[in-house]
């Protein structure tokens, strides 16, 4: 689940490495007083104003975030991370109690989670001066999961056909002059984007459960981007992330990172597809380096998407984290991914 040492606010999370800039001293300084110079020290003679004035050089702390302190490096976290476990730990408890009890209940909480990531993405193209409708793509965006629950990929890919279209008509028929054929064109993409960027892949989520196993599939998904997040994120702290994996993307992102996030990813599906599912050890490899590159293009893709935007989170909603489209980025981008592979490899 991902990575946001891009931002500038400097949070981090799979593979990144937080960037620190260095602190300026914006107060004025103490003006030279009239008079004598005084005597310099170690010589006995009158110092010069420049010698008298110059401040104490600071050393510039070195990438990676670790700083020197007594001796000592120091590594700095890059976001508020009590606050984002414990975001963590709540978002953890209303995803597995409903996976273990009601599938329908599960559903509902896809359904609101893009409902709500919908709403971030739509607001975040306002900013870029789009015109997206928020209604039909946020009702689509509700009705994509349980269409996928319901009826399959058929009944996910005609909610995303649907959602598009009433979007779209929406979008012409509230501004019909539109200000040009170009912004129609390029609202029009907007919406098929939002739609097909957040609900189309959700109903992925939701299709995993529709096997008696289920609850283990959905975990062996979720489990995996978690293991990716963990483990580039460690990885890419404990290194200082020197070698940078898209630094004109996410500065912060680095290639020890996206190597901690394969390993971390590798083992943990490797467990959880052999353990409660019965797969084979190479299918869970597979499907663990599989998840840890879609991961990992999910949090640079939403990178790429806020730096044009020109904005640092997709929202404030979950303190340590920002919006919930930045916890559900490598979500997203993954469950296609998982879904295909789990069912290629168990039927």
């Amino acid at each position: 689940m991902t990575d946001r040492a891009d931002t500038p606010d400097g949070r981090g999370s799979a593979g990144d490495v937080p960037v620190h800039p260095r602190p300026v001293d914006l107060a004025p300084a103490d003006p030279v007083p009239a008079g004598p110079a005084p005597a310099n020290s170690a010589s006995g003679t009158a110092a010069t104003p420049d010698e008298a004035a110059a401040p104490e050089t600071v050393p510039e702390p070195p990438r990676g975030g670790r700083a020197p302190r007594n001796g000592r490096r120091v590594i700095r976290a890059g976001r508020d991370l009590p606050a984002a476990i414990a975001v963590g730990v709540v978002l953890g408890a209303v995803i597995l109690v409903p996976l273990f009890t009601l599938y329908p209940i599960w559903v509902a909480v896809v359904s609101a989670a893009v409902a709500v990531g919908t709403y971030e993405v739509v607001r975040a193209l306002h900013v870029a001066g789009m015109s997206v409708p928020l209604v039909p793509l946020a009702a689509g965006a509700i009705a994509m999961p349980v269409a996928a629950y319901t009826s399959g990929t058929n009944g996910l890919v005609l909610a995303l056909a649907g959602t598009t279209l009433v979007a779209v008509a929406v979008r012409a028929v509230r501004d019909p002059a539109g200000g040009g054929r170009q912004s129609r064109l390029r609202d029009a993409a907007a919406c098929a984007f939002t739609s097909a960027y957040v609900g189309f892949p959700a109903g992925f989520a939701t299709l995993l459960t529709s096997a008696p196993d289920g609850h283990w599939r959905t975990i062996a998904f979720l489990g995996t981007v978690v293991a990716s997040d963990i483990g580039g994120y460690t990885a890419g702290v404990l290194s200082g992330g020197r070698h940078k994996l898209a630094p004109s993307v996410s500065p912060g992102k680095s290639w020890e990172g996206f190597a901690g996030s394969v390993v971390g990813c590798v083992v943990v599906a490797s467990v959880l597809m052999a353990w409660p599912l019965g797969a084979e050890i190479w299918q869970g490899a597979l499907l663990g380096a599989a998840v840890a590159c879609t991961a990992t293009v999910g949090d640079l893709g939403e990178s790429l998407l806020k730096r044009d935007i020109g904005i640092k989170d997709m929202g404030n909603l979950l303190p340590g984290h920002g919006g919930l489209m930045d916890r559900l980025d490598s979500l997203l981008c993954t469950a296609p991914v998982a879904w295909l592979l789990i069912t290629a490899f168990l039927g």
